[in-house]
């Protein structure tokens, strides 16, 4: 493991993702104790977008921005939301010069599938819709996001493709967690890996599915065409889980004729970025910014 994040490693307090009350309150009061972003050269606002219900975004808008990223946050289907979010969305809008839309998508157990994809797919909609008002062009749109947000981005592709909806311009997949099965090596073997390990994985999923089938909309990697989907940029860490899901995924995207850029950062485990004071964090974090500056720019 890098030695900058595993000083961190006996930190890093124990979440019970079978326990989404006890798993929230922890989640949260990391997020809390970060310290505020500065914001100075962003216009931000929530909004509520119309869904069914409707769905609470936070717009980040920088000046002459390139395009937009629907961004969608981790957590496991379970955690987070848009004010622990809001560190991460005011760099990615700092970092790609894109207006960024935070989802706060509905999260499970409490609403399982296809709650956060529904809520994601309307923010999507409302985007290409409003793309004027937002100062960017419709065409330039892309989605992103973290985890179990990277699942929803993923799955939104597959969504847009199959139902001709808004065009998307590129999709990234940070740490995905993609496939309900765990039977890749990773998942199999990971149990015991910082942060996201095989037992709090396999808790998500079955937070996020309920008593519902797995579908390549719940869980991508299920998905047997991937033919015609957007550019991807797909990061992995190497003590992670969702590792080998995600990278035959892009692999599996490369076979579909799709264009992929694929990161494996060394000594990482899932969600490591957060330390910002390490060097790899650091060039991770750089990383997704350029990478969508470049694809909604070009």
């Amino acid at each position: 493991m890098d030695p900058e994040l595993e000083a961190f490693v006996p930190l890093l307090p124990a979440v019970d993702m079978t326990d989404p009350v006890g798993a929230r309150k922890i989640f949260d009061e990391l997020a809390a104790g970060r310290p505020a972003p500065d914001t100075a050269d962003l216009d931000i606002e929530d909004r509520t977008v119309p869904g069914n219900p409707g769905v609470p975004v936070r717009v980040y808008r920088p000046q002459q921005p390139h395009g937009a990223v629907i961004w969608l946050h981790g957590g496991g289907f379970v955690l987070g939301g848009l004010d622990a979010e809001h560190p991460w969305a005011t760099r990615i809008a700092q970092e790609s010069r894109a207006v960024v839309i935070s989802v706060g998508y509905r999260r499970a157990p409490e609403h399982p599938y296809p709650a956060a994809l529904d809520d994601t797919y309307a923010v999507l909609v409302w985007a290409a819709a409003h793309a004027a008002e937002l100062g960017v062009d419709p065409d330039r749109i892309a989605v992103g996001g973290h985890s179990a947000g990277a699942n929803l981005a993923a799955a939104t592709t597959l969504r847009a493709r199959d139902e001709q909806g808004p065009p998307i311009r590129f999709q990234l997949l940070n740490e995905a967690i993609l496939d309900d099965r765990h039977q890749t090596w990773s998942a199999r073997n990971f149990t015991d890996t910082p942060w996201n390990n095989r037992a709090a994985r396999i808790a998500a999923m079955d937070h996020y599915l309920g008593s519902r089938p797995a579908t390549p909309y719940a869980a991508p990697a299920r998905a047997t065409d991937l033919s015609g989907l957007p550019p991807a940029y797909i990061a992995t860490a190497e003590f992670d889980p969702n590792r080998d899901e995600a990278v035959d995924y892009a692999l599996r995207l490369l076979q579909a004729g799709v264009s992929v850029e694929l990161h494996q950062w060394p000594g990482t485990f899932h969600g490591s970025l957060a330390i910002q004071s390490a060097d790899v964090s650091q060039r991770q974090t750089a990383a997704l910014g350029a990478v969508l500056r470049r694809a909604l720019a070009g």
